[in-house]
């Protein structure tokens, strides 16, 4: 009877669109501070992979810099929905990552030891195209519900824009910041 059931739901989510997601707020800040780890990199390739009756797209990152967390070469990255075994769910709020595109991706691994999107869209940016030597990182709003975590209330996500290099010092920063907090 529960295989039925896990059947029916995997069927039904292939169906049509996923629910509407609910998010919390995440500022930069916030996401520095919760993120294990913090890259700019690349996608090397995907696949989509079932975890019981969720489908999850498993993105290989090669890591052109580290902000925070552990050094690595790559690191893989994963997002809810994609296509495995002929069967595609889509999961409102979550993204793809595309291979021409660079990223910096605020990052956090779970309790199973796998590592997700820090806020799902919210942890992505993506960085202009071309040869600057200062790229433009970029992470647009996203359309999901959103709520304050102080209040509860529902508030619309911003587009947030900025230098790589102002990117990369405010991570400093709040970095520095919190580690004066823990040894105080």
């Amino acid at each position: 009877m529960l295989r039925a059931f896990a059947s029916v739901l995997v069927l039904a989510s292939t169906l049509g669109p996923a629910a509407a997601a609910t998010l919390e707020q995440l500022s930069l800040d916030d996401m520095i501070a919760k993120s294990t780890s913090i890259v700019r990199g690349r996608v090397l390739g995907s696949a989509g992979v079932f975890h019981g009756p969720v489908i999850y797209t498993h993105y290989q990152i090669q890591v052109t810099e580290q902000y925070k967390g552990a050094k690595a070469a790559s690191v893989e990255v994963i997002v809810p929905g994609g296509t495995a075994n002929g069967v595609r769910q889509d999961v409102s709020g979550a993204t793809q990552l595309n291979t021409s595109d660079e990223y910096v991706l605020f990052l956090w691994k779970g309790a199973t030891g796998l590592t997700h999107i820090i806020g799902l869209t919210q942890g992505i940016f993506v960085l202009s195209k071309g040869t600057a030597a200062d790229p433009t990182a970029v992470r647009n709003p996203t359309t999901e519900l959103m709520l304050d975590p102080a209040t509860g209330q529902s508030v619309r996500d911003e587009r947030i824009s900025m230098r790589l290099s102002d990117l990369k010092t405010r991570i400093a920063g709040t970095l520095q910041t919190l580690s004066k907090g823990v040894t105080q």
